[in-house]
């Protein structure tokens, strides 16, 4: 024999009511079939005596609805010659609530005794219409067998009696039996509820005492889930647990199962298996002894409770003062003050614990009376009260065999900024549960399901900026390297938000990049301080901001960034190369807040210049001089320049291949290797700012005044002279190298002559170079060689920043 419960969800409406029909006809075995109140009219039944009570006439018109709802529910189940029999059944019913809330009514009163009539007439009709409509079934009255004490509202089960009746009742089962859930008789035979959730419980009472081979809970979802999966979409069914699991996971928010449920299939270890009575096909949540998990994760499910305020009994006349305990739990339980949770300091200092924010206000009142001497006149104690809080609980019978459960816990919270209120954990190391703020509740469920449950793969939130040639080329890499990321390196990459100039969108749910360019042209118009808002309020764990700007009004976002836990990679060098104290106080925070700050692609696009010199520092070496040449346009000029090709021509090419700046006079000016040699600079160890640095320009002054039409009239005026001085330096097997130095601390730009022995010589192209001279590599300096200009490889380095901060 078997025990089948169907919850309001299961049996909301005609169509669900078929469905559960289909199951239950569909057993081997006899079966005890508990059903709930149609979804929503338990509640209403609440609402229909509280308006009585307080002589509202609309009360009438809600229990009209009540009726009219059950009998459309027969009109669609049944025949029409079936129908009449039926709806009578229903009429003596109503009648009969209808009589109840008269006496409401008349005499404004609402006893809790009234009250458990009045509300367990839902299942009164439910189980009648169901066990009418499934074939070869017949109707229960379960206050016949199971007997409680006359605590109305929830009441006690007496065991012994209604266990007696409960097995003589159902010993000779031979189909399906319907049995109303939630209601029960005390020995006068006054109806009594069994509390919230109450069905679960009467299911497992008829399980225990009939030795059920299995209870089966059929509900709306596919069992217990890893999580709720209304804030992590990636939660999925738990497909073992312990009873004791099952009972942490459903203290700790997850509604799946009643936990007093338990109590009675646990003496006598009958299964109970969570069903999807939408999808009866799923496997669902077998929940049994703990020999069924062994060869599960440590970490089963993370459970939550969203709104707990935590109070705190604070202060010295707490230390070493016996009894304190007692007192403040004493007075709680006076005021029926249920615990969610408690954490006491081993100093003795405080004591803390959580509680549902209804019952704060009566709880703090209690605590002031208990020890209002110690408050009031030794000033010795003071309670403090915190609101808008939230519980997570990871739960794992073999947490307790398992080191570094806690170490992962807390690493994936504090990684993603979220700061952890209070901790509790028992000595049996079944749970680890936290208090943190509601408003991080969300990111903590995702980034700790994720370290625990999706641990084979990592997801990123990037939110890109700059959508110019290496920002367009970025996408497109991305778009590109999706599935391959995900395959290989167990990354998914997650684009969130996309902003230009213009326009920017917004979507937490993923920007489809094969769409980018048409989102764009609807998406709304650019807004660098809204899309900073819209990040932090967003809060999505493993958040990455990409800056493909020049732009100084995006750099001074990045301390904002930081501060909401956003890690940021730049191609951008305002950042880094503006004063020393904002590029240390950026490093400094972002280090604070444990988030990442890379800017590798600030200096030769994807070359390995600034991390490998970190990591030469890091080492211990020490930095001497810097030779270098940094700008791919720069080289790509003087190496491109011959007789054909005249100064003006080649600058203007470069232009077109997207080697410069679009306004070429940033590269002439040397501004942007003044930038990168700062970087380099400051990464070497040494404070450099940027009148410290020593220019000689390329071009006169003059031509860098006025608009860019000028610029390109004047450069030509220099094409001659250029010329003559390069075949001079020709004929004497040289060429010409815009470089960059640090040397005994000084910083300096100039074009250079090199020879044919010198290193720099060789470079091609708009290759970049950088010589590095250290105390371990004194004699044959380290020598960083390749392409360093160009929207692809600047792209593409900034993608493996992003990737690193994956890998980090």
């Amino acid at each position: 024999m078997k025990v089948l419960k169907f919850g309001g969800s299961s049996v909301g409406t005609p169509e669900c009511i078929l469905k559960v029909k289909n199951i239950v006809e569909g057993q081997s075995e006899a079966s005890i079939v508990v059903v709930s109140a149609f979804q929503g009219v338990t509640d209403q039944l609440v609402s229909v005596s509280q308006m009585a009570c307080e002589r509202d006439e609309g009360y009438k018109t809600l229990l009209n609805e009540i009726e009219q709802r059950h009998y459309n529910a027969v009109r669609e189940l049944f025949q029409v010659n079936q129908q009449s029999t039926i709806l009578a059944g229903i009429k003596v019913l109503i009648n009969e609530l209808d009589e109840t809330l008269h006496g409401v009514y008349l005499l404004q009163d609402l006893t809790q005794k009234t009250q458990d009539t009045i509300s367990g007439f839902g299942e009164r009709l439910s189980a009648f219409i169901i066990s009418l409509k499934i074939n070869n079934a017949y109707l229960v009255e379960v206050r016949d067998l199971i007997k409680t004490d006359s605590n109305f509202g929830k009441a006690r089960v007496l065991f012994s009696q209604s266990n007696h009746l409960i097995e003589e009742h159902f010993k000779s089962l031979k189909k399906y039996a319907i049995v109303p859930g939630f209601i029960a008789s005390n020995e006068k035979g006054e109806t009594t509820t069994l509390g919230r959730g109450g069905s679960d419980y009467t299911a497992a009472i008829l399980a225990a005492a009939v030795d059920a081979s299995v209870l089966e809970i059929w509900t709306d979802v596919d069992g217990f889930m890893t999580t709720d999966p209304r804030k992590v979409k990636k939660a999925y069914a738990i497909e073992y647990l312990s009873y004791a699991e099952a009972m942490e996971l459903s203290h700790f928010g997850a509604r799946v199962l009643y936990t007093p449920t338990i109590q009675p299939v646990l003496k006598k270890r009958i299964r109970i298996h969570i069903k999807n009575t939408f999808a009866p096909e799923k496997k669902g949540t077998l929940i049994g002894t703990q020999e069924i998990v062994q060869n599960q994760s440590p970490i089963k499910g993370i459970s939550s409770i969203d709104q707990v305020d935590l109070i705190t009994l604070q202060g010295s006349g707490m230390v070493g003062v016996t009894g304190t305990s007692m007192r403040l739990f004493t007075a709680l339980a006076k005021r029926n003050i249920n615990i969610i949770l408690i954490t006491q300091a081993s100093s003795e200092y405080s004591i803390s614990f959580a509680i549902h924010p209804d019952g704060t206000r009566e709880a703090e009142q209690g605590i002031r009376e208990e020890f209002l001497h110690e408050i009031e006149t030794l000033h010795s104690i003071r309670v403090l009260v915190e609101k808008d809080l939230s519980v997570i609980a990871i739960v794992g019978e073999r947490m307790r065999h398992t080191p570094g459960i806690s170490a992962k816990l807390f690493q994936s919270l504090g990684r993603n900024g979220i700061n952890v209120i209070g901790i509790a954990q028992g000595s049996s190391e079944l749970n680890i549960s936290v208090i943190i703020s509601n408003h991080s509740l969300r990111k903590a469920l995702n980034v700790i399901h994720e370290g625990f449950f999706l641990s084979h793969y990592k997801e990123l939130h990037l939110f890109l900026v700059g959508m110019g040639t290496v920002g367009s080329s970025l996408l497109e890499q991305i778009r590109n390297q999706q599935e391959k990321l995900m395959i290989n390196h167990r990354l998914k990459v997650n684009l969130i938000g996309l902003s230009n100039s213009g326009k920017m969108i917004i979507d937490p749910e993923g920007i489809d990049i094969d769409h980018y360019k048409e989102l764009m042209s609807e998406g709304l118009p650019a807004d660098l301080a809204g899309l900073s808002r819209q990040i932090a309020e967003l809060n999505l764990r493993n958040s990455v901001f990409i800056d493909c700007t020049a732009s100084q009004e995006v750099s001074e976002t990045y301390k904002q960034l930081f501060n909401n836990y956003v890690s940021v990679v730049t191609a951008n060098k305002i950042a880094c190369s503006s004063g020393y104290d904002i590029y240390r106080g950026l490093k400094n925070t972002a280090q604070a807040r444990g988030v990442k700050f890379i800017y590798e692609t600030n200096v030769g696009a994807g070359l390995p210049i600034i991390n490998t010199i970190k990591d030469l520092i890091n080492s211990g070496d020490k930095i001497l001089e810097l030779e270098a040449v940094v700008s791919g346009t720069l080289n790509y000029i003087f190496n491109t320049l011959d007789a054909e090709n005249r100064l003006s021509d080649v600058i203007l090419k470069a232009k077109e291949l997207g080697y410069s700046e679009p306004d070429p006079r940033i590269d002439l000016s040397g501004i942007d290797v003044i930038r990168k040699l700062i970087i380099l600079s400051r990464e070497s160890g040494y404070r450099i700012e940027e009148k410290d640095v020593k220019i000689s320009p390329i071009l006169p002054e003059d031509c860098f005044k006025g608009s860019l039409d000028d610029f390109w009239k004047k450069v030509r005026g220099y094409d001659e002279e250029f010329e003559q001085q390069r075949q001079k330096l020709e004929k004497k097997n040289k060429k010409w190298r815009f470089v960059a130095r640090l040397e005994n601390g000084k910083a300096s730009v100039k074009l250079s002559e090199v020879g044919m022995d010198h290193p720099l010589y060789p470079l091609e192209g708009s290759n970049n170079i950088i010589m590095i001279t250290t105390e371990r590599y004194r004699e044959h300096p380290m020598i960083i060689k390749g392409y360093g200009a160009g929207a692809e490889v600047t792209a593409a380095g900034i993608f493996a920043d992003v990737i690193r901060i994956a890998n980090i």
